[in-house]
């Protein structure tokens, strides 16, 4: 399980372009020193993105991936969806509407951001707790289901590590960045739950993975 570059377990890079095209060429190389010249691969969140560049780059290193983030080339048509689909498009699109702005701030400005994030234990856990809400299947608050210690736990591997500025440089190292016409080849298992803040249709899947077992 390797930690991404700028977060808690790793370095922080030290020059621009750790996006997700560099970071998965970076993951086949780990995977080589460790001995593995084949290997399955998993990711959510960025780590989706990173997986299907995985997937897309390396098939003869990759033996087949699954990913919670089965992100389609944009800007792909509405036709052919059903009901529940078209529900989850627009689900998908009124979160990118009216809860993305934490996103646009990190993929613009990242190092403003980044300074606040690791001067202030109150900035730190505005910004994450915010995350924990509204990525939560709860009603009130997000510690229905998830215990405040383990809250503590994410927030403080981020204050000790000072990571806060490093973690958020992804988003613009990596936003919208994955080729549009990469293509999967490899088997690919891809999850999307009730309650995901982005949903992604089977039909707008196809268009980039081309093996889907399930």
């Amino acid at each position: 399980m390797p930690s991404l570059p700028g977060y808690g377990y790793s370095d922080k890079p030290a020059a621009e372009g750790w996006g997700a095209e560099r970071i998965a060429a970076a993951w086949v190389q780990l995977m080589s020193r460790l001995g593995y010249d084949r290997f399955l691969a998993h990711g959510g969140d960025w780590g989706g993105p990173i997986t299907i560049a995985l997937g897309g780059r390396f098939p003869a290193q990759v033996i087949g991936i699954h990913t919670t983030m089965p992100s389609a080339p944009r800007g792909l048509s509405l036709g052919g969806l059903d009901a529940t689909e078209r529900q989850w498009v627009e689900h998908t699109r009124a979160f990118e509407r009216n809860r993305l702005a934490y996103a646009r701030v990190m993929a613009t400005a990242p190092q403003t951001i980044g300074y606040s994030l690791v001067d202030s234990p109150v900035g730190l856990l505005a910004w994450i707790l915010e995350k924990f809400f509204e990525w939560s299947d709860t009603v009130d608050s997000p510690f229905e289901t998830i215990s405040r210690d383990r809250f503590l736990d994410n927030v403080t591997l981020y204050w000790l590590t000072a990571t806060g500025a490093s973690a958020a440089r992804i988003s613009l190292e990596s936003h919208q960045s994955l080729d549009p016409d990469l293509r999967v080849t490899v088997p690919a298992a891809l999850t999307t739950y009730p309650h995901d803040i982005q949903k992604h249709p089977r039909p707008w899947a196809e268009k980039r993975f081309g093996h889907i077992v399930r």
